[in-house]
């Protein structure tokens, strides 16, 4: 799981974000050295890691980059295609890596835990990730990103790859960000539709939860049932209430990507994809 204890590194990292350059989004509150940042991560040492695509559509020159305590980020694990999710379980790190997932060891060293011919039909965006307490690992292959071709994909440890849900349900459109929900549930967010869902991990039925989320990304866990979801498209960041009611709490981002949480819980970190920015959003 992702840590929530802070570090001294996360606390000077933040701080200097939030007195950083001039940001599009957050009035200064950003950092400009990213290409094409998608998802971050918080160890459990607080370090905060950036998967970057890089060229999209071109293998090889995606990374996974650390925040140092003078806020600069250095190549943590490299040579990927497109990473996009990325999820700390231990000291651990699982890449959805445009077709295949990868695993990501603390020297940086990486092994494919699933390639593309593992899954039971060939992915075409693999997206989000997130691993239960049990160590299964959940993708995302948001399809098309038109409504084609969606689904959820759970790899068991020994490497095995099974279908939760896919485009046979007619609402699985573009399946976005992952969260492991309440009593073993599995929550996600539609690239396509903009909803978020709570998904049935032994019968594959989806329940809405809110929707008009617009091209929703990154999902988040808030205090008291509340969540945060990012709209790619729409440059925004909403708050869900335990009712489904949906808020605007930002917009001005160019793409707001896949969100985490600050080690002191008192920041919402906004990859802005096309500003090349990590931009901490407050909320505490």
């Amino acid at each position: 799981m992702q840590s929530k204890t802070p570090s001294l590194l996360t606390m000077t990292a933040i701080s200097l974000l939030v007195l950083g350059t001039q940001g599009c989004a957050d009035s200064g509150n950003s950092t400009h050295t990213f290409k094409m940042p998608e998802s971050v991560a918080v160890a459990q040492d607080g370090k905060i890691y950036v998967s970057e695509i890089g060229e999209f559509g071109k293998d090889g020159d995606g990374r996974i980059s650390v925040l140092g305590a003078d806020n600069k980020p250095a190549p943590f694990a490299e040579g990927m295609d497109d990473p996009k999710g990325i999820y700390f379980r231990g000291d651990t790190l699982y890449v959805a890596d445009n077709k295949r997932v990868l695993k990501v060891n603390p020297d940086g060293k990486w092994d494919v835990l699933a390639a593309p011919e593992a899954f039971p039909a060939t992915p075409q965006f693999l997206n989000d990730i997130v691993v239960d307490d049990a160590g299964n690992v959940y993708v995302s292959d948001s399809g098309d990103l038109k409504g084609k071709g969606g689904a959820i994909y759970r790899i068991a440890s020994d490497g095995k790859v099974s279908t939760v849900v896919d485009s046979k349900n007619p609402l699985v459109l573009g399946p976005n960000g992952l969260l492991m929900g309440p009593e073993g549930s599995l929550l996600e967010v539609d690239f396509v539709s903009g909803t978020l869902y709570s998904v049935n991990l032994q019968s594959g039925e989806l329940t809405k939860m809110a929707e008009g989320l617009g091209a929703a990304d990154g999902l988040l866990a808030g205090k008291n049932g509340e969540y945060y979801v990012s709209d790619w498209e729409g440059g925004k960041v909403f708050h869900v209430a335990n009712d489904g009611q949906v808020k605007l709490l930002k917009d001005g981002y160019a793409a707001a990507a896949d969100i985490a949480l600050s080690a002191d819980g008192k920041n919402i970190l906004v990859p802005d994809m096309k500003a090349g920015e990590l931009v901490p959003l407050p909320i505490e």
